[in-house]
Order: C-alpha cells, then sequence, then structure tokens
C-alpha cells in the first residue's frame, strides 16, 4: 500500500475541530483532511490509499490500515464518508460496499461519530449542482480551501465529502 501525503501549515494553527473525509474505493480510496474553526475550513492534508495486492481481502486489509493510520496521524474528531449508491455493476457495488465496510470499521475502532452522505449532497454542497462532475467539484474544491493546484480527483472528492459534513453540521447546529 502506498499513502500519498501533502501538508499544510495551517494544519497546526488551529485544531477546534478537525474532519478526516473518506472517499472509499477498492483500488483507491481518496482522504482528505481538513479543521473547521468556526468561520470556513483550512486544509491540512489529502492523498490516496493504493492498495497493491490483487486479492480483494488483502486490498480490504490494507484500506483497514491505511485508513487507521491516517487516524492515528490526524487525530480528527469526526469522520465523513460516502454513503452507498446502486451501481449498474453489482460486483463493483459490493466490492464499494466492502471498502466503505472497513474505512467505517476503522473509524468505530477508533470511537469517531461517523456520518454519511450521498453523492448528491456532496456535489450540491460543494458545487451548487447534485450532478457536477469530477473536474467541477476538483475545481470548488480548490478554491474553497485555498490550494495552489487541484487535488488528485478521489482526494477532491474526500475533501469535499469533509467539507459537505462541516456546512451540514454547522447548519443543524443553527
Amino acid at each position: 500500500m502506498t499513502l500519498g501525503v501533502s501538508h499544510s501549515a495551517r494544519c497546526q494553527a488551529c485544531s477546534l475541530r478537525r474532519i478526516l473525509g473518506i472517499d472509499p474505493g477498492s483500488r483507491i480510496t481518496g482522504y482528505g483532511v481538513i479543521e473547521n474553526a468556526g468561520q470556513g475550513v483550512s486544509y491540512c492534508a489529502s492523498g490516496c490509499i493504493r492498495p497493491r495486492s490483487d486479492s480483494l481481502p488483502s486490498r480490504l486489509g490494507e484500506i483497514y490500515r491505511g485508513v487507521s493510520d491516517l487516524i492515528d496521524r490526524y487525530h480528527p474528531d469526526e469522520f465523513a464518508i460516502e454513503s452507498v449508491f446502486m451501481a449498474r455493476n453489482p460486483q463493483s457495488a459490493l466490492k464499494l460496499g466492502q471498502a466503505r465496510g472497513v474505512a467505517i470499521a476503522a473509524a468505530v475502532a477508533a470511537d469517531l461519530d461517523i456520518y454519511e452522505y450521498a453523492a448528491r449532497q456532496v456535489k450540491l454542497a460543494v458545487v451548487g449542482s447534485g450532478r457536477a462532475n469530477k473536474a467541477q467539484v476538483q475545481h470548488m474544491v480548490r478554491i474553497l480551501l485555498d490550494l495552489s493546484g487541484a487535488p488528485q480527483a478521489d482526494a477532491a472528492d474526500a475533501l469535499a465529502i469533509a467539507v459537505c459534513h462541516v456546512n451540514t453540521s454547522s447548519t443543524k447546529l443553527r
């Protein structure tokens, strides 16, 4: 497994609320870590967990360990993940569900609160359209988090899930 990481010095500046967003996948699981200090969000880190094994059970183990390592490294307060959607290919849907399950299991083992968001809800919260494409999500994540470049697509999706969580939970608190 390889774990790509990019950091920001802003991550250490505030620590009121840290969110780990996960875009699950059996081949590539995106992650994004942001912080919310009341007024807006700050970027901490993002990247992808890329299991190296060809066997699904081994890949699932690598995803579990990868998410557990992220939790140990960044100490998130909350965990946000994309919810299950219906895919055209049942095999793909099952593999996605299993990858999602091991990521959630890692969060449960760390005693984190878990929040789930539909892809359409995430796109609506970040782009303003529930039918936005990946390039639009990447562009808006880059703008919202003041990044110098667009993150890789799966990492951008994970950051978008975390931003959606902040926006959704802030609205509920009001």
